[in-house]
């Protein structure tokens, strides 16, 4: 199983930051330096973006598997969005790997199930999906302003996002479609909820209270029903809170770091 492509900048304790659908490791970059003074942060680039190749044959399960053979053990494992279920599921998969966990606009379910009204209707990524075959690019911008929605930065964040987009090589297409895949089924295969209770990773979940894509309520249930995990609501957040207050979201990781080794 080959691991996941991965940029390695500081020195310290293992921090991996795991991007979402759509936006690469780039989006990261106003928190790294802040970051990297302390840790040795893996900027963890998934199938399909940056340099890394596609792997248009994986599932979920085995995208988590070989992102935990992509990291040192005793990692803290920060995922935002997408990653953030990927990284929840790997430390469900491997929990003597996974030292901690951040999880940054999660969810244990991105799609609404009859139990389940914290998430999106399938609408919304069918919509996504018949956008990318047309104009991927166009679909992304749409993403971007879809994903700022009631931040109190949204202007700011969006350019910061689009830029990136306009100055970095697109996500593989292939990898887009694989990732709305991944987020629109509607059966177990990606609903975390059964499992969460046998996760005992000590978790830091960092969520905005505007967010439009996973609802704040979403992060409520996994603060209650995750063992050992606490929530920092960032007000007038979207779905980017690490965007919206990069000096905030540093300083609550490296905290939450530097607590969980003494």
């Amino acid at each position: 199983m080959s691991p996941l492509r991965s940029r390695i900048v500081g020195q310290g304790a293992d921090l991996a930051l795991v991007h979402g659908w759509g936006l690469g490791s780039a989006a990261w970059a106003p928190v790294v330096d802040a970051l990297a003074q302390h840790c040795r942060v893996h900027l963890v680039d998934l199938p399909g973006y940056g340099e890394a190749g596609t792997d248009a044959g994986a599932d979920f399960g085995n995208l988590a598997r070989r992102l935990i053979a992509s990291l040192p053990p005793g990692v803290t494992l920060c995922g935002w969005s997408l990653g953030g279920m990927l990284a929840l599921q790997a430390a469900l998969l491997a929990p003597e790997h996974i030292a901690r966990l951040v999880l940054v606009a999660a969810t244990p379910s991105f799609t609404q199930r009859a139990d389940w009204s914290a998430g999106q209707p399938p609408a919304l990524l069918d919509a996504f999906q018949l956008a990318l075959g047309d104009h991927p690019k166009a679909a992304l911008q749409r993403f971007v302003a879809l994903l700022n929605q009631g931040d109190a930065q949204a202007r700011a964040i969006g350019r910061t996002l689009i830029a990136g987009l306009s100055a970095s090589q697109l996500p593989d297409s292939e990898a887009l479609a694989q990732g709305l895949g991944f987020l629109r089924e509607i059966d177990l295969r990606l609903d975390l909820r059964p499992q969460i209770a046998s996760a005992h990773t000590p978790t830091l979940l960092i969520h905005g209270d505007c967010d439009p894509l996973m609802p704040l309520a979403a992060a409520q249930w996994l603060a209650e029903h995750l063992p050992n995990s606490r929530l920092e609501v960032f007000a007038g957040a979207a779905h980017a809170p690490f965007l919206n207050d990069p000096e905030r979201f540093a300083a609550r990781v490296l905290n939450f770091c530097d607590a969980a080794t003494r």
